[in-house]
């Protein structure tokens, strides 16, 4: 068995998913997904945020293979920045835990379950 889900997807596919999800939740604060999805996230945006606390140019260019950059023109990449400047001082004092999985039911169509992941203030 292996570490961590597939979620019917095939490995590029996967990967674009997480890169897609982890860039609207630095943006956003919060979104809405499956529960499986939400799981999985947590782990690639809690490891982003350690990165983003160390703050070095290693750390930086590691998170940037995973955060997407932005297509407005005058921001290069705004997800980044957000992440340095704004969501690694915020949790400068906090040693984990950085995002919170709340459950909202079902979803109407096939029953899967639907939460909100979001960062924890």
């Amino acid at each position: 068995m292996s570490g961590y889900r597939k979620l019917n997807r095939r490995t590029g596919s996967r990967e674009s998913l997480f890169r897609s999800l982890v860039t609207d939740l630095f943006m956003y604060g919060r979104i809405k997904t499956t529960e499986a999805k939400a799981k999985e996230l947590r782990k690639l945006a809690d490891k982003m945020i350690t990165l983003a606390k160390r703050g070095d140019l290693h750390s930086r260019r590691l998170a940037a293979r995973y955060v997407r950059p932005e297509k407005e023109v005058g921001d290069e990449n705004n997800a980044l920045q957000k992440l340095f400047t704004e969501i690694a001082p915020r949790f400068a004092e906090r040693q984990g835990g950085y995002t919170r999985i709340m459950k909202l039911g079902p979803r109407r169509g096939d029953a899967t379950e639907m939460v909100f992941i979001e960062l924890v203030e």
